[in-house]
């Protein structure tokens, strides 16, 4: 099952913001709203997001400065400008921190949506490779994991444990298939070797400096990370 992508709407203004994630979550994406910088480096903090659909001119300050911070935490989410901002200096401003498109107010709704669309299949395209989820990326050729820009010492199975667990971010997977699939069909010993692999990952994700337990326990059926946490 593949994961519903998240999106953050940055936008002060009540009507387009309303209208925006109307429209981003009639197309299928899970959609958060925040209407200020402040609120808006919060959100981005304390939850994972594919896209951001960012305004400049917000009431506390500029936009730009949450891609700078964004960029500068090596986050893999897509930044598309969307403001008022018609001048060039200003596109080349945006794009040169580090946003990935730059769309001038008033635009088509539905041409915006094309857009957010392929931005994300590139995005999937190009993390082939990759597993990235709530500021963790996972490097499946070089079996190598960091959060934001640490890097996690991770055994061969709590590597393993891990990416699967991303793979069906969102999705309860039972312990049985956790075994099979970890370990090996014919394993014999104890499935606690699964519980204390995944007391392991939650110890490390948290020195990497992950403040949320996104690996939830389902209590006689299996475990679930939590995409969105």
């Amino acid at each position: 099952m593949r994961p519903v992508h998240q999106v953050l709407v940055v936008e002060d203004d009540e009507t387009l913001g309303s209208g925006l994630v109307a429209s981003l979550a009639a197309a299928g994406y899970q959609v958060r709203w925040a209407k200020g910088l402040e609120q808006a480096i919060g959100m981005y903090r304390s939850a994972s997001a594919d896209l951001v659909l960012l305004d400049l001119g917000l009431p506390d300050g500029d936009g730009l400065e949450l891609c700078t911070i964004m960029r500068r935490d090596d986050s893999p989410a897509v930044v598309v400008v969307v403001t008022a901002r018609a001048g060039e200096a200003d596109a080349v401003a945006a794009l040169d921190t580090g946003a990935d498109d730059y769309v001038v107010k008033p635009f088509r709704t539905q041409e915006l949506l094309a857009r957010v669309r392929a931005h994300l299949r590139r995005r999937e395209s190009d993390g082939a490779d990759e597993l990235r989820s709530g500021g963790l990326r996972l490097d499946l050729s070089a079996r190598r994991a960091w959060f934001a820009q640490e890097e996690i010492a991770l055994r061969p199975k709590e590597f393993d444990l891990l990416a699967l667990l991303v793979s069906e971010a969102g999705t309860a997977v039972r312990r049985e298939r956790l075994m099979d699939e970890v370990w090996d069909e014919h394993w014999t010993g104890s499935t606690k070797t699964l519980d204390v692999h995944v007391a392991s990952l939650r110890r490390k994700l948290a020195d990497a400096g992950d403040r949320w337990d996104r690996v939830s326990t389902l209590r006689g059926f299996g475990y679930r990370w939590e995409a969105g946490a």
